[in-house]
This record gives C-alpha cells, sequence and structure tokens, in this order.
C-alpha cells in the first residue's frame, strides 16, 4: 500500500505539471491563425504537426495514465471505512481516465487524418476539424461534468475518513461543483475548475507523500 501512495503522490505532482505545462503553451507558444483562411490553417497544421500530437499526447494520453494510478490509490486509502461512496467516486474516476485518453488519442488520429484530407479536399478537412474539435471537447476538453464528479466525491468521502487534510478536502468540494457545472457551455467555469485542479493536484501530491511516509503508514 505504501508504494502506491508514493507512486500516486507523485503521479499528482505531475498531474500539476502537465496542466501547468498546457496553459504555457497554449498561453505563449501556440499562435493558431484564426481569423486565416483555411489554407494557412491546414499550413499551419501540417507543420506544427509533430509539437501538437506531443502535446495531446502529454496532455490527454500521459494525463490519464498517471490519472490511474491517483484513482486507484485513493480507492485504496479509503475503501475501508467508506466502502460506498469509495466505489462511486472510484467509478466516476476510471470513467474521467477513459475519457481523457480516449480524446487524446482521437485528437492525434483526427489531426494526421485532416493533414491528409486537406490536400485533396479543403473544405471537407475543414469540417472534419471542427467535428473532431468538437467530439473532442466534449470528451475531455470543455466539459468537465465527470472529473468534477470524482474530485466532488472523494473530498466528500476524505472529510468522513480524516484521510486527507481537511482544507484540501473543502477545495475540493469547491472543484468539484465547478467541474459540474461546466456542463454550462461557459469557458469560464472550465478555465477556473483548470487552474483550480493545478493546485489542487500539487497540495493532494504532497500530501500523499507526506502521509506514506508516517511510520502509521508504513507497511
Amino acid at each position: 500500500m505504501n508504494k502506491l501512495q508514493k507512486l500516486a503522490g507523485v503521479a499528482a505532482l505531475f498531474e500539476a505539471a502537465i496542466y501547468i505545462s498546457a496553459f504555457i503553451f497554449y498561453g505563449a507558444f501556440w499562435d493558431y491563425p484564426v481569423s486565416s483562411d483555411d489554407t494557412q490553417k491546414f499550413i499551419f497544421l501540417t507543420n506544427n504537426q509533430v509539437v501538437l500530437s506531443v502535446v495531446n499526447l502529454a496532455m490527454y494520453v500521459v494525463f490519464g495514465v498517471f490519472l490511474a494510478v491517483l484513482v486507484l490509490a485513493i480507492h485504496q486509502r479509503m475503501h475501508t471505512k467508506v466502502p460506498v461512496l469509495s466505489q462511486i467516486a472510484t467509478a466516476f474516476g476510471i470513467i474521467w481516465v477513459g475519457l481523457v485518453i480516449a480524446s487524446g488519442m482521437i485528437a492525434n488520429v483526427g489531426l494526421g487524418a485532416v493533414i491528409d484530407l486537406s490536400a485533396k479536399n479543403p473544405e471537407q478537412a475543414m469540417t472534419l476539424w471542427v467535428v473532431i474539435n468538437t467530439v473532442v471537447e466534449g470528451l475531455g476538453g470543455g466539459n468537465e461534468v465527470v472529473g468534477g464528479l470524482w474530485v466532488l466525491l472523494l473530498s466528500i468521502a476524505g472529510l468522513k475518513t480524516g484521510e486527507l487534510p481537511k482544507l484540501l478536502n473543502c477545495f475540493g468540494l469547491f472543484i468539484g461543483t465547478v467541474g459540474i457545472l461546466t456542463i454550462y457551455p461557459a469557458e469560464v467555469l472550465t478555465e477556473i475548475f483548470g487552474l483550480s485542479q493545478i493546485l489542487w493536484f500539487s497540495w493532494l501530491g504532497v500530501a500523499m507523500l507526506m502521509r506514506s511516509n508516517s511510520p502509521a503508514q508504513a507497511r
């Protein structure tokens, strides 16, 4: 158990780092030509395919792998004290893992398909690009309901069990609620959820590492 808790603590810190990297990349380096014509957009995507593919891999697939470790470790920590609540939270956590990883794979496969099609039929390629972005946003980019439910439920479980710091759990209640509210299409809610998750994952990672190093947690 102790090894899994340490691994999960490290995974949570990596989750925060991925969030930070994504915000930096899209805020400072990604300069997609929104106002340009379709030809210029496809030229840009073609020239930046490798970079965007790597970013998608990190943001979605790698994030999902670390998230899977974290979901299982938190379930292991809490399931004996609140078995039903822990199982429900874990179910949403696993679903979130699947959605996030699927989003990354669809984004990268779709990017390649769009670039190939753009050489033959730019109009169809742009339609496909819009569809792919909509699917990715719906699964794991612009809608954080499933992730919000996971954070909310495990925060409630944390308050009941005392396995995580009380303030962290209270913060998790806020983040989880915001995540659920992203069902309403307001970009500000998604941004609040993402920025808050940076602090939450960092705090959670440190808490799990400190707890796993305590004598009472040694196995």
